[in-house]
């Protein structure tokens, strides 16, 4: 997991610009599925045949990651940038960043600022060491993306770095695949586009399959750092099945098949209440009549940050949770 893991981490993918993640783990999932393609949006969809009368189960994790965009190069070549996707400027202050290119720069803000809280993103900037806005033009251009550069590293089994969201979830989606032999139903494994500015890949690809049943398999929120956010999900306590988030209240047929299949086995789990934020789930439900959905999420700790941190039991327990799902007959 932890070479896979640093692999989907390291690879540049924010939201619209997926292709080099897209052939990452294409190339790791092709051998164990029946049909592979890319949709017009850039979504990855791998299907693998079950061989009951089972249901249509789609399952999706994000790709894509957020990213800062260049809007303006300044006569000194520093880089003003909008946002793609939710950047916070407290985590963004002097982390490092690299570009599709490989030019790697730092974030800062302009030093006439006294009090952190009048920082927005409009008055920073990133430095990539050009003299000028001549010699940052030759490295990049307006419309470039930029995302955290932070190679992973492990610390009593727990894995730090960026993109952990949601390349944790894609981590562990591809091991199921891997792992998944006596599958009862016809599963389709999406590895969506753009979730992080609107849940996008995951609306047009759910309406394409037109599943029985979805599950979303992204990350939450922690509440066990020191003065967390209320929360009753933590690290190493095993996979969180989500109740409800801001994009929607999962379906209760699927979350108790979820709840069941893991005490059936021993699988720890957490339940999820995340009064923020959303999964491809919140798109999955609403397609076409409507589709019984639940999520699957990866207790991590400094979400949307340069160094997000997952444990590595909870990624194994989370494969156990969906191959136990997948190799029985759903009934809803």
């Amino acid at each position: 997991m932890r070479e896979l893991l640093a692999k989907l981490t390291g690879t540049y993918g924010p939201s619209g610009n997926e292709e080099e993640i897209s052939k990452v783990i294409e190339d790791e999932i092709r051998d164990y599925v029946d049909e592979i393609k890319t949709d017009v949006m850039g979504n990855l969809i791998a299907f693998k045949k079950g061989n009951g009368q089972g249901k249509r189960v789609m399952l999706s994790a994000h790709m894509d990651q957020i990213g800062l965009m260049v809007t303006h190069i300044d006569d000194n070549g520093f880089l003003r940038f909008s946002n793609v996707g939710g950047i916070s400027v407290l985590n963004t202050i002097n982390s490092k960043v690299i570009f599709k290119n490989g030019t790697i720069g730092n974030v800062s803000y302009e030093s006439e600022i006294d009090n952190i809280k009048d920082i927005k993103l409009n008055r920073m900037y990133i430095d990539i060491g050009a003299k000028s806005s001549e010699e940052a033009s030759n490295k990049v251009s307006i419309g470039d993306v930029a995302v955290y550069y932070s190679p992973l590293s492990d610390s009593n089994g727990r894995y730090i770095g960026g993109a952990m969201d949601d390349r944790a979830g894609c981590a562990l989606l591809i091991q199921t695949i891997k792992e998944l032999e006596d599958c009862k139903n016809d599963v389709y494994f999406v590895f969506s586009v753009q979730e992080e500015v609107g849940l996008r890949g995951a609306k047009t690809s759910a309406y394409s399959i037109n599943p029985d049943v979805g599950i979303a398999v992204d990350v939450t929120s922690t509440g066990d750092t020191p003065k967390a956010r209320t929360m009753a999900v933590k690290l190493g306590a095993g996979p969180a099945i989500k109740v409800k988030d801001g994009s929607v209240i999962c379906h209760p047929k699927v979350k108790g098949l979820m709840i069941d299949r893991a005490e059936e086995l021993g699988i720890p789990y957490q339940l999820e209440v995340l009064e923020w934020g959303g999964t491809d789930a919140g798109a999955i439900h609403l397609t076409r009549e409507g589709v019984p959905s639940g999520a699957v999420s990866v207790p991590c700790r400094y979400i949307h940050s340069a160094n997000e941190m997952v444990d590595g039991a909870d990624l194994e327990n989370g494969v156990k949770l969906l191959v136990a799902i997948l190799e029985q007959e759903i009934e809803l």
